[in-house]
């Protein structure tokens, strides 16, 4: 396609000048950019098709070299990108090196807050107006939600305070009544009943402006106007929830019609109370098949489709054992698809619970269902799953009450970048009591572990990561076993780990017996509490080597250690894990690089830690390894 307006723009002031047809076909233009890159690099695409003239009103309505737009989630923001002089680098969009898939500061000056976690942009968005009143600032604040980010708690409290008052402070509710699955509860209901007023919003705007032309006379006519205005839409009109929260309510408007959208913002800037303008959207605008499935568009890979999955295995198992077990009740936080609970819902309807985007209620939720008997199943991504932190503790932990979390997308993600990552539930999880944590790296050992943890007690956590099983993991399971040991003859060194990371380590004792260096391996499955048994296996070893692919920091490798340590172990221990650090976009084949977790590193790593025993060694039973790691060739090594 030729692009006749979109490659002369190179920042929001660009768009200033264009007339609404010049914008409309701008529209069409930036769409078609968005599905050209999005179908080679992957991406969200069906919510960033939708705000596509919300996004040309936003920035033809406001003055973002001052005005801050927010955007909640931020996998709305691939417009927001292409307009702020990001077109040239949006081939690399959730690339390495390249453009996030989500809004980050650190790309520019237009992206103000970084958003990856859905309902944070309006108590964020709030900070930001709060301190430009202290700043003498009459700069406006723009926070964009979506109506499915509405229903978690998080945007509620920020409603909640931003009522009180501050000024030139706008909430832009866009409704596509979709998040990623169809919303649910009240909240969705709420927003399908509310009655559209823009033609009493508009009515009223032009009699204001008539009215205040009108010398002396003019402002006194506009308050009696205002008290009969409001004592008739009483009578017609119930105030809505944002009313009553302290918010002018405009809309809803027609997200799609630029000139409505230019207008209703326009209105919004005139106010000096805070202010929600409800947009109505279409999810997936523009792109036909989009439109028609929402659900299977929201976020698009150009990677053909697995046929089975970790999580569509899950869903599976789960289904066979509630089948068998009354008890047994699923929970999600609007994610049923991507989880692998569609089928469940369709089965077993009455003991499936979508409690929309709201983790720390699910987290309660199913606290409250456990002390009553049953025993409910969180399917949550690991990322997400951080936001229930204090009700696992505190809810959950302190009585002891049994529930079951599957954590899915554990680990690296790729694509999805810092926000995303699945590094950190190993750590946090293993620091709560009553917590048991198993880490299957095949679908057999999936199964066997979530039979495990319906059968257990307190808190049972079962994670597993993005995509589908290894051959070479399948075909090492062994039924009914905590762990799976591969010993070699001598008790040279030993890796450990667990999950998906054992398939990087599973070929290596074959490189290494060749060199005539024995490498054995300890694959945990149940990772915590760590079993005394294979304390025992490692204490036999001269060297151990833990590699996990989580964060370093309170990670199982640490605890390990530490109980080799403290039970008086003699044998050389090394850790791999990610240095405590952000993982940015890119494939998880670079991010196994980028963390020295590929299978290439390792090798080294083994070869730097056995130099390093080596060295710090002269003891009799170190000279066959001494002699043995004298012909490897050790790249970096002092």
């Amino acid at each position: 396609m030729a692009y006749k307006h979109l490659y002369h723009i190179n920042s929001p002031k660009d768009i200033k000048n264009m007339n609404i047809k010049e914008l409309q076909e701008l529209s069409a233009e930036l769409r078609t950019k968005i599905i050209e890159t999005v179908s080679k690099n992957g991406g969200h695409l069906a919510s960033n098709l939708g705000v596509v003239e919300l996004t040309i009103a936003l920035h033809k309505t406001f003055d973002l070299e001052q005005d801050k737009i927010i955007w909640d989630v931020g996998h709305q923001g691939y417009a927001h990108k292409l307009l702020t002089g990001r077109r040239d680098r949006f081939s690399t969009l959730r690339k390495k090196g390249g453009i996030s898939g989500f809004i980050n500061p650190k790309e520019s000056k237009y992206d103000t807050f970084l958003t990856g976690h859905s309902s944070t942009s309006i108590s964020a968005a709030l900070g930001i107006a709060k301190t430009n009143e202290l700043n003498g600032s009459q700069a406006y604040t723009i926070s964009v939600i979506g109506d499915g980010a509405l229903t978690g708690g998080l945007a509620f409290e920020g409603l909640n305070n931003a009522g009180e008052g501050v000024k030139n402070f706008i909430v832009v509710l866009n409704d596509n009544n979709m998040s990623i699955n169809k919303n649910q509860g009240s909240i969705a209901s709420y927003l399908n009943n509310i009655r559209s007023n823009y033609f009493y919003l508009n009515l009223k705007t032009k009699t204001v402006g008539v009215l205040s032309k009108v010398p002396l006379l003019g402002k006194p006519l506009i308050s009696f106007t205002r008290a009969v205005k409001n004592k008739i839409k009483a009578l017609i009109y119930p105030k809505t929830i944002f009313e009553n929260l302290g918010f002018v309510y405009l809309g809803p408007v027609n997200g799609h019609n630029l000139k409505n959208l230019m207008y209703i913002f326009s209105c919004a800037k005139k106010m000096q109370k805070p202010v929600l303008v409800h947009v109505k959207t279409k999810k997936g605008k523009g792109y036909l098949p989009a439109e028609l499935e929402p659900e299977t568009y929201h976020s698009y890979s150009n990677n053909a489709a697995q046929k089975r999955t970790f999580s569509s295995n899950f869903g599976e198992v789960i289904l066979k054992l509630a089948q068998n077990d009354e008890r047994i009740c699923t929970i999600t936080a609007a994610m049923r698809d991507q989880v692998g609970l569609l089928e469940f819902s369709k089965q077993i309807p009455n003991r499936f619970f979508d409690v929309g985007i709201a983790e720390e209620h699910a987290v309660t939720f199913a606290a409250g269902m456990a002390s009553n008997g049953f025993i409910p199943v969180i399917a949550i991504y690991s990322t997400f799953l951080q936001r229930g932190f204090d009700q696992l503790v505190n809810d959950v932990a302190c009585s002891n009450y049994h529930i079951v979390l599957a954590v899915d997308r554990v680990g690296f993600v790729g694509e999805d970048g810092e926000t995303h990552q699945g590094i950190f539930d190993a750590a946090f999880l293993s620091t709560i009591p009553n917590t048991t944590i198993y880490a299957p790296s095949s679908y057999k050992e999936q199964e066997q572990c979530l039979t495990w943890a319906i059968n257990g007690k307190g808190l049972c956590v079962v994670r597993y990561p993005k995509g589908n099983e290894h051959s070479a993991a399948d075909s090492f399971f062994e039924p009914n076993k905590e762990y799976l040991w591969l010993p070699q003859p001598d008790k040279d060194i030993l890796l450990v780990t667990y999950g998906r990371l054992f398939e990087t380590l599973v070929e290596l004792p074959e490189r290494f017996k060749k060199l005539g260096i024995n490498v054995s391996i300890l694959k945990l499955i149940q990772i915590h509490p760590i079993l005394d048994e294979v304390l025992e296996i490692a204490d036999n070893y001269r060297t151990v080597i833990f590699l996990e692919e989580g964060i370093e920091t309170g990670s199982i490798a640490q605890q390990f250690g530490a109980k080799l340590h403290q039970m008086g172990s003699k044998t050389n221990f090394f850790m791999r894990a990610v240095q405590n650090k952000f993982i940015e976009q890119g494939s998880i084949e670079q991010q196994y690089q980028q963390t020295g977790l590929d299978t290439a590193s390792v090798e080294q790593f083994i070869k730097t830690a056995s130099l390093t025993v080596v060295k710090r060694k002269s003891q009799e039973g170190f000279k066959t390894t001494k002699e043995k790691v004298q012909d490897l060739n050790f790249e970096g090594v002092n």
